[in-house]
């Protein structure tokens, strides 16, 4: 269960640098109507996001669709970007993807996440990998998005040209994407459907972002044996409070949501997330585009940062502790005492460290984590904790849905749109218009 203190994000926690308290105050009551706003979205449907915790009707299609995709496969590539891979990502972290030194010993078949367009990457990826058993997720809300069309093209390509006829090159592809729209092409459909492609619809009212916890996060999840429905499950803990109307001060969404209101009001226009886990980096990064894309409008919002505990105390410590007071800090702390290799007494003495001897690499890293949090605190940072027991479906799935609530009560309170993002179109539109050109 997520558990969430803030003591030490205000003034009164942490001296000057902190949050001042009137601050805090202030935007508790601006999130007061931002809350009844969300609230009154979850009794009339009109934010399908909200009730999708509790919706178990799409889950069997994605397990039908992930055991077709494992079956006879060494290798499943999932081509999307943003928000339609970066959930994947962070879901699958869970099963050792990503994780520095393990996850080569994941067992097959292996995952590729392609969501960045590097040409060496990826025309070395298709000549690596073994083609007949390889399978591919195509993900794309819209169905244009032209990354993922681009890396479609080039995988069928390359089948061909691996001997691979237009049947066998549809059984391989799985798509993902929204209902074609009456008289307008769809490009993703368009180009699988002729190869005979099968194909799950993508939620057409949760956007990219927020589709985490909808079949684009949970079609890589279910093929790395994940249980999906225990993400939902866990989301539903954090939706809870919302749908039963509770306050501002019973709603840790909302809670969160005003203390980065006043962290933001306050000059702190730098929102740290620093997580003490190998599991959880990749949320980092899921969240700061849910955090920057959202929330980065009408020349308003912070800055989201991405650290990892501890090796980040070591490369970003120096600046945080004695750089601009201009920064909101989120540690999340796991429960890893009494964990990992223990440290044999004979060896740590050895070496002087007595210290060290019956301890466990566990007790090191939750030491590491509060003792970060109290120096932020004794240096007047603000800082809020996080604190899991475990890392498990359940919990991630709770902490990325109260993650996606704390943003969209953020951006409700600040009077900005949180679910569009109208500064992304222009550079996607001169890229089509300058690839057409022939300019770069």
């Amino acid at each position: 269960m997520l558990q969430q203190t803030y003591d030490l994000a205000l003034e009164s926690g942490v001296g000057v640098g902190g949050v001042p308290d009137a601050a805090f105050e202030r935007a508790l009551a601006d999130l007061a109507p931002a809350l009844t706003r969300l609230q009154a979205q979850a009794r009339d449907g009109s934010l399908p996001l909200l009730g999708l915790p509790a919706d178990t009707a799409d889950l069997p299609p994605v397990h039908a669709a992930a055991s077709r995709l494992k079956a006879g496969a060494t290798d499943i590539l999932v081509l999307g970007t943003g928000g339609s891979s970066l959930g994947g990502q962070t879901l699958a972290q869970l099963a050792d993807y990503g994780v520095s030194g393990l996850s080569q010993f994941m067992p097959g078949p292996r995952v590729h996440f392609i969501d960045n367009l590097d040409p060496q990457t990826y025309a070395e990826l298709l000549a690596r990998l073994p083609l007949k058993t390889t399978k591919i997720i195509a993900i794309s809300k819209s169905g244009g998005t032209g990354e993922t069309l681009l890396q479609c093209i080039a995988a069928i390509g390359a089948m061909r040209a691996a001997g691979l006829d237009d049947a066998a090159i549809g059984a391989r592809f799985q798509g993902l994407s929204e209902p074609a729209k009456p008289g307008r092409l769809h490009p993703l459909r368009a180009l699988l459907a002729p190869f005979g492609a099968p194909f799950l619809e993508h939620h057409t009212a949760v956007g990219g972002r927020y589709s985490v916890l909808t079949n684009c996060g949970l079609l890589p999840a279910a093929a790395l044996g994940l249980d999906i429905a225990a993400l939902r499950a866990g989301a539903a803990r954090a939706v809870a409070p919302v749908l039963a109307g509770r306050g501002v001060r019973e709603t840790p969404a909302a809670l969160g949501a005003a203390l980065h209101l006043a962290a933001m009001r306050s000059g702190k226009n730098i929102a740290v997330l620093m997580p003490y886990a190998d599991r959880l980096a990749l949320l980092t990064r899921w969240w700061m585009q849910l955090w920057a894309e959202s929330l980065g409008k009408d020349g308003q919002g912070t800055q989201p940062v991405g650290a990892l505990g501890p090796v980040d105390q070591h490369s970003q410590q120096q600046l945080y502790l004695a750089g601009p007071k201009d920064r909101f800090f989120t540690v999340i702390t796991v429960g890893a005492r009494d964990k990992g290799p223990r440290i044999d007494a004979g060896l740590a003495a050895s070496i002087g460290q007595d210290d060290f001897a019956g301890k466990t690499i566990g007790d090191l890293v939750a030491a590491q984590g509060v003792s970060m949090i109290d120096t932020f605190a004794r240096n007047g940072c603000a800082v809020r904790r996080f604190h899991l027991d475990a890392i498990d479906e359940a919990v991630h799935g709770e902490m990325l849905m109260h993650f996606m609530l704390e943003t969209i009560l953020t951006g409700y309170a600040m009077g900005v749109d949180p679910f569009d993002q109208p500064a992304v179109e222009e550079a996607k539109l001169l890229a089509k218009r300058y690839l057409a050109e022939g300019r770069g």
